[in-house]
């Protein structure tokens, strides 16, 4: 079992930064692909960004590149989120997740496991 928590999650005026970090506990040699996604009220979840999936070694959302930039401490058994240039349109849920191997780093059901999420509100 592999447990995720994540935080950093905050309010900022657009323009500003956030750097989201997920803690991975458990048994952290049975993943490998890891990913942020996030779920704005009323819409679906979409993928931010991901690492060492089948798709690319680093991938990003287009509403992203640029500005945002996922990153991992294998030594902290940590993933972060570092968002820069933030959007009121970047506002929403994040949630980290996990997965044995990702084929497709934006399809949320190929994951195994996910954080209880942390709150991004940007003000415009």
């Amino acid at each position: 079992q592999v447990q995720l928590v994540e935080s950093g999650g905050g309010s900022v005026q657009a323009g500003g930064s956030l750097r989201l970090s997920c803690a991975v506990f458990g048994d952290t040699y049975s993943i490998y692909s890891m990913g942020w996604f996030r779920q704005a009220p009323g819409k679906e979840r979409e993928g931010v960004a991901a690492m060492y999936t089948g798709t690319c070694t680093t991938c990003y959302a287009d509403s992203v590149k640029g500005r945002f930039t996922i990153s991992q401490d294998n030594a902290k058994n940590r993933l972060y989120l570092q968002m820069d240039s933030l959007k009121p349109e970047d506002t929403a849920m994040y949630y980290c997740a996990t997965g044995a191997f990702v084929a497709t780093w934006f399809r949320w059901d190929e994951y195994n496991y996910w954080g209880q999420g942390t709150q991004v509100t940007v003000s415009s």
